[in-house]
């Protein structure tokens, strides 16, 4: 993208701004004991702005030193870094704003109520974020190397999968380039 695209405006906040606040309005805090960001490029800026949204919201970082590789190694470094007592992650993109407070709700319910180890949204037939995983499934997670993927996960333990179709494409979105950006950011 070329900027750190989890810095940019998105309303009256950034785009990492948005997605914690969703989390929070859908009950992550407390339904998960807590938000963990892993962070990567541009650590300095990103990390500058997640101490300014903790003094709002309660919230803890790490750092993934090989954020450049694939998706499950930052995956890997938040399971690392989650309290003992965490039954289950919530995996959320930081550069997708445009999740829903209420999609993450229908999540955590859905994992209160049918206590399935992964629960994933889908829309029209595709699987998006954010998706939970239950700590009895977080081994695999850590053992998955190149060329592995989480893709490879899925397709594993795709008996497993809980779907929740949902009826917002918001689940599929995120910000990977200045067009998207464009495209996506609310209006002023």
């Amino acid at each position: 993208m070329g900027e750190p695209k989890l810095a940019l405006p998105w309303g009256k906040t950034t785009v990492i701004g948005a997605v914690i606040q969703a989390l929070v309005e859908g009950g992550a805090e407390a339904g998960l004991q807590g938000i963990l960001v892993v962070t990567g490029g541009h650590q300095p800026l990103v990390e500058d702005l997640l101490r300014q949204i903790s003094s709002r919201i309660p919230l803890r970082w790490t750092f993934n030193p090989r954020y450049t590789g694939e998706m499950f190694l930052s995956l890997q470094e938040g399971l690392k870094h989650t309290l003992p007592t965490t039954q289950a992650a919530l995996v959320v993109l930081g550069d997708q704003p445009q999740i829903l407070a209420t999609t993450v709700r229908l999540i955590l319910q859905r994992y209160q109520t049918e206590h399935q180890p992964l629960i994933a949204p889908s829309y029209q037939m595709r699987r998006g974020h954010p998706w939970l995983v239950d700590r009895s499934l977080w081994n695999d997670l850590l053992a998955l190397s190149a060329p592995q993927t989480l893709r490879d996960f899925f397709l594993r333990h795709s008996d497993k999968v809980d779907y929740l179709v949902v009826d917002t494409p918001s689940v599929l979105k995120d910000i990977d380039t200045p067009k998207d950006y464009q495209r996506e950011k609310p209006l002023e």
